[in-house]
């Protein structure tokens, strides 16, 4: 069972190491992606090497990361969370934000899916973004994602925002 949408770019997905980090550095400069991603600004270099590690080397229960590579770089990665029977939540960060609004992420996501259902049997995807995080929205409807909710509210580039939940269930 595959999403039968055309991937509009050649990505990858594989997994991450700590060849990696550079990558992961780069992106740690980048204010936007930052910002956009809730990771702190000016984060120290040796307490992201050590939260990278963690993520290579996970062996958290019921997540999954992995690796969004395109042209043979590291672009960004994806994840699988609250992996429970066969739901899970869904979530993409793509690192280079001069890559945003190309549809990488659309694609990235799809890829996600197609995998998670194929190695993991998750047929039931849910997903959480910012209401005033237009182009995430666009991204998750663009895929067939559908509105679940409104609960909750956080802080989202220096706003307080709704958060809007999505489902996605394979048929």
């Amino acid at each position: 069972m595959d999403i039968k949408i055309k991937f509009r770019h050649d990505i990858k997905l594989r997994p991450i190491t700590m060849e990696d980090f550079s990558c992961v550095a780069k992106w740690s400069k980048d204010n936007v992606f930052c910002i956009a991603n809730g990771w702190d600004l000016n984060r120290d270099e040796q307490e992201l090497f050590n939260w990278w590690g963690r993520c290579v080397n996970n062996d958290s229960e019921g997540f999954f990361r992995i690796g969004i590579e395109l042209e043979s770089k590291l672009i960004g990665y994806a994840d699988l969370a609250c992996i429970n029977g066969n739901s899970a939540e869904i979530g993409i960060a793509i690192g280079d934000s001069t890559l945003w609004g190309k549809g990488i992420g659309s694609d990235s996501c799809k890829l996600l899916m197609n995998y998670a259902f194929k190695h993991f049997g998750i047929t039931i995807f849910n997903a959480e973004t910012h209401e005033t995080n237009l182009r995430s929205r666009k991204m998750l409807e663009s895929i067939g994602f559908q509105e679940a909710s409104r609960i909750g509210t956080e802080e989202y580039l220096g706003t307080d925002s709704k958060l809007i939940q999505y489902k996605f269930i394979f048929n």
